[in-house]
């Protein structure tokens, strides 16, 4: 099973699996850490703004449990300065492995820690954040969604996000973002992801620290129970966004968020929990849990119980790995992509018809705008369905335009173009039917424009590598148009099959 998902950042990181658990403050300890270490995956603890003490007692946890691979998470952008020199030390001291930055991370410090033997992880929102981070030495990106539950750094979708910097680094990149299942791993494996960092998915396990009341919440939530909101921000910098579970801060029941005034609504060991602090319910905590921060990601309505976490990341594994066998996937081998210049001069060669690199890329990003206002549209349209069978249905196709429009941005990379950051105009028209089977059946059509258009480019492309995978969007097109059609009405049926 994880020799199909293997990549080389597991080597690096030194894991089985490229799944990660996300270094959730609070929450993520050593208890979490073990458990998806024992299924083979890799685990970050979750340190901030904690004290050296805890880094180390946890630290010891896992080398007690036989845990040698793992990594810490620490957030200098909310962390008193002469505490994150004693994080720093602390880690460099217990010759912690990996260590993971986020939001604002000096770049002096990357160079630090690198100079000490310890594997740097950056989480990143941004392309431009993504080259600072890999020009400052740091060895493994996160390309953070704008899905993701907690703090959220950028404004934009993974599967927007995701394909950029992948095309764009030397560097592993792992997916954050509203991941939920192995379908996700998938998807952003596709889309140039070495991996994925689950978050909420981790929060609902036994093993979290997190408080049995978040825990439940998150099972009974759905994915448009979710807010970012920037009404949490005690302890962090002002107007940093989190995303969380609705409730009566998010509502406004509260009051001013930013007012001068403190209120205590909760205690942890003799320390108070503030009212709009970023604070979350953990287990160590008493108090008015539904006002806390709620953590939570926007693939949340996918969680349905609270599974071990051990056999949680089992089954993310088991799915992936049946979707990419399923897909006649292999695992890649590292410098499988030809370089930018070689498809640029490859495509510039007009040989018999083909088309030129300056004729294949308009038409390439043609598709990219289409594939991204069907991914939208499709998203957008599983929230509104109740019926579980139809849900699922429509949840794949989007991921199936989210695995495209990752493809096809990499083929625009490689012929050195400029991916297209437009969404077609298909989304606002799709968007504006309010009836769900005359949406879907516009769905359909508009799936039928890429199909013509994919059967017209196809003889013109030359190269072997992008000829193959448009061959596979066509088909994957056709198959989706017949599966939508056979759930729509006889006469929209009709019409979604023209």
């Amino acid at each position: 099973m994880s020799s199909i998902l293997h990549r080389p950042v597991c080597d690096l990181l030194g894991c089985a699996l490229p799944i990660v658990s996300a270094g959730m403050g609070g929450v993520a300890r050593s208890e979490l850490v073990a458990a998806v270490t024992a299924a083979g995956g890799f685990g970050f603890l979750g340190m901030v703004r904690e004290p050296p003490a805890l880094i180390r007692s946890e630290v010891e946890s896992l080398r007690d449990r036989g845990v040698e691979r793992f990594g810490v998470n620490i957030i200098p952008a909310a962390t008193d300065r002469a505490l994150l020199d004693a994080q720093i030390l602390a880690c460099i001291d217990l010759g912690v492995p990996v260590v993971c930055l986020f939001w604002d991370a000096p770049l002096k410090l990357v160079a630090r820690l690198r100079a000490e033997g310890v594997i740097v992880v950056c989480q990143v929102g941004s392309l431009a954040e993504a080259r600072a981070v890999e020009q400052a030495g740091a060895q493994v990106i996160i390309a953070q969604g704008v899905e993701a539950g907690g703090h959220v750094r950028g404004d934009r979708p993974l599967y927007d996000l995701l394909p950029e910097i992948a095309g764009e680094t030397e560097l592993p990149v792992l997916a954050a973002g509203g991941l939920a299942d192995g379908a996700d791993l998938a998807t952003v494996l596709s889309l140039g992801a070495q991996g994925a960092v689950y978050g909420t998915a981790l929060i609902a396990t036994p093993e979290s620290f997190a408080h049995d009341f978040h825990k439940q919440r998150l099972i009974a939530a759905s994915g448009d129970d979710t807010v970012l909101t920037d009404a949490f921000h005690i302890n962090w910098p002002r107007g940093a966004k989190v995303r969380v579970l609705a409730n009566s801060v998010t509502r406004g029941e509260r009051g001013d968020a930013f007012t001068d005034a403190r209120t205590v609504i909760g205690d942890e060991a003799g320390r108070p929990i503030y009212l709009f602090s970023t604070d979350s319910p953990l287990r160590s905590m008493t108090g008015a849990f539904e006002a806390m921060a709620l953590y939570a990601g926007a693939g949340v309505g996918r969680l349905t119980a609270i599974v071990g976490a051990t056999e949680r990341v089992r089954a993310i594994a088991a799915e992936a790995s049946g979707l990419l066998a399923a897909n006649g996937a292999a695992a890649p081998e590292v410098g499988e992509l030809a370089s930018p210049a070689c498809f640029a001069h490859e495509m510039d060669d007009r040989y018999m018809g083909f088309a030129s690199r300056d004729e294949l890329l308009p038409a390439l990003n043609e598709l990219l705008e289409a594939e991204r206002a069907g991914a939208r549209v499709t998203l957008r349209t599983a929230r509104e369905i109740a019926e579980p069978d139809l849900n699922v249905l429509v949840m794949a196709i989007h991921r199936d335009e989210a695995r495209w429009c990752g493809v096809l941005t990499k083929a625009i990379l490689q012929l050195q173009g400029a991916p297209s950051q437009k969404t077609g105009a298909f989304h606002d028209k799709a968007m504006a039917i309010a009836d769900i089977p005359a949406r879907l059946a516009f769905l359909n059509r508009g799936q039928g424009w890429v199909a013509r258009k994919l059967k017209a480019l196809l003889p013109m492309v030359r190269n072997e590598n992008i000829h193959a995978d448009l061959a596979a969007m066509l088909d994957s097109h056709e198959r989706n148009i017949e599966r939508v059609a056979s759930r729509l009405p006889e006469t929209a049926s009709t019409e979604a099959r023209a």
